[in-house]
């Protein structure tokens, strides 16, 4: 039986947890390879530690693009602000072991004579959206991005320069009648400057976590757990080892909705992990947005080198106003079928657009300008309406 009164949680990390440093990165060389071939292919995981960055991983792409990548790294690193003993974006050791990608894995995916180009590998991916938030994300997941964002922009603007990258947010929210109405608690741990303690760190991080939260949702019983270890001066990729693709609920929907297991970052769009995954977002995101049910999850499975869809499935929840099985009917359709290559053309994803999306979350964002957050559109909305 459905549940409508419960108490969630969500986590989210700072662009300066270690995990997310090394996103960013994947990502810079996503970028990198996209802007000198939109139909560049990559593949790209990276790990950092005490003053080490370490890249691995396949590419394709124009001669000259890996010899470039080493400032674009720094530049990223230093852009989050790492300029610590322990890692620093001038310092720390850079070692480049990106090869060639796979012939047999080119020969599944490029399109050739009457085969449209197929699915990087196989796998399930999915797309979720509620109507909790304005941006029609979880709000526990959302409301933990948001804390840290807004930490991270009074620490680069020099309000709050105590604060360090590494950061860590979790929210809970108690649900009566399947909607949020108050923090049950409230947990940020932040590297800080040394010498301050947790109730240093409480002062300043209070006022900002408070500007985020609905004013009625903070009450006398919430609790709060700011830096509770007691000390957090050692952090980032100096204090803990961080690897590519390790955040991946924290990138989608806090837990709230099925995960396909597959990260993003690091992948060029030809990989359906990531791009069938913004895919399913988008759909989803246009149905709750068209007010055809309170919150929608879309699946989506695919074969290696093959471009048609396996299957799509949708699920409405419990006040569905439209019948589910027409929409699998009718989504598809609306991206060419979803195929990876009606997928890539009709979001535009073979563009430089992805080093933004490492962190605070790839959905719940806004469709920028030049194309980045595409999948954040509501622009089906009239055409899901008409339908029904």
């Amino acid at each position: 039986m459905s549940r409508t009164s419960y108490i969630f949680t969500s986590e989210s990390v700072s662009e300066g947890h270690p995990d997310k440093v090394a996103d960013r990165i994947s990502d810079t060389v996503v970028d990198a390879f996209l802007a000198a071939d939109p139909y560049a292919r990559v593949a790209c995981e990276t790990l950092v530690t005490t003053n080490r960055i370490i890249l691995a991983g396949e590419v394709r792409g124009p001669e000259g693009v890996i010899d470039s990548l080493e400032d674009k790294v720094r530049a990223a690193v230093k852009d989050i602000g790492y300029e610590q003993e322990g890692f620093h974006w001038a310092n720390a050791s850079y070692d480049c072991y990106l090869h060639a990608q796979s012939a047999d894995i080119a020969m599944g995916v490029d399109a050739a004579g009457n085969k449209d180009e197929g699915a990087g590998d196989q796998g399930i991916m999915f797309g979720y959206a509620t109507n909790e938030t304005p941006e029609l994300m979880p709000a526990t997941l959302q409301y933990s991005h948001n804390i840290l964002k807004v930490l991270a922009d009074a620490r680069h603007s020099g309000a709050a320069p105590e604060l360090e990258p590494d950061a860590k947010s979790q929210v809970t929210l108690v649900y009566e009648n399947g909607k949020p109405v108050r923090a049950a608690s409230i947990v940020l741990s932040t590297q800080h400057r040394d010498g301050l303690t947790p109730a240093d760190i409480a002062k300043i991080v209070k006022p900002y976590i408070l500007q985020v939260l609905p004013e009625s949702f903070v009450t006398a019983e919430t609790e709060w757990h700011i830096n509770p270890t007691g000390n957090f001066v050692i952090g980032g990729p100096d204090g803990d080892t961080g690897l590519t693709g390790r955040k991946i609920i924290v990138d989608t929907y806090g837990g709230a909705a099925p995960h396909g297991g597959g990260a993003f970052s690091g992948k060029d769009p030809t990989k359906v992990d990531r791009s069938a995954a913004y895919a399913c977002r988008y759909l989803a995101k246009n149905v709750v947005a068209a007010g055809l049910a309170d919150s929608c999850v879309i699946q989506i499975g695919y074969a290696i080198g093959v471009a048609k869809p396996l299957s799509f499935y949708v699920n409405l929840g419990a006040n569905a106003q439209v019948d589910p099985e027409k929409l699998e009917a009718l989504l598809p359709e609306l991206v060419g079928g979803c195929t990876p290559r009606a997928i890539r053309e009709h979001l535009g994803l073979n563009r430089p657009i992805y080093a933004r999306t490492a962190a605070y979350g790839h959905f719940g964002r806004t469709a920028e300008a030049d194309g980045g957050f595409s999948w954040e559109k509501t622009d089906l909305v009239e055409a899901l309406k008409g339908a029904f």
